[in-house]
């Protein structure tokens, strides 16, 4: 494992965690809303600007895969090519 393996699985499995709790969330709530994650990506870009505890690289790139998940997510669904369970 390169020293960098480890970053990417973390990255990676953050990433994968957070969109396929997205794509049940969408299947199961018919009442989520993209602005409804649009809201929750406010406070995920504010917790991510907000490092005055020391998160650490492995929380870092936590957040930041679950960011990207978020508006990935958010992309596709208002184009209207998200995955529906």
């Amino acid at each position: 494992m390169s020293s960098t393996d480890w970053r990417e699985m973390a990255y990676e499995s953050a990433y994968t965690e957070a969109y396929r709790s997205l794509e049940r969330r969408r299947a199961e709530d018919a009442s989520l809303i993209p602005e409804d994650l649009k809201g929750v990506l406010k406070h995920l870009y504010s917790s991510d600007g907000s490092d005055w505890v020391g998160r650490g690289e492995v929380q870092d790139l936590h957040l930041k895969g679950v960011i990207e998940a978020h508006e990935h997510f958010l992309i596709k669904w208002e184009q209207g090519h998200e995955d529906r369970a």
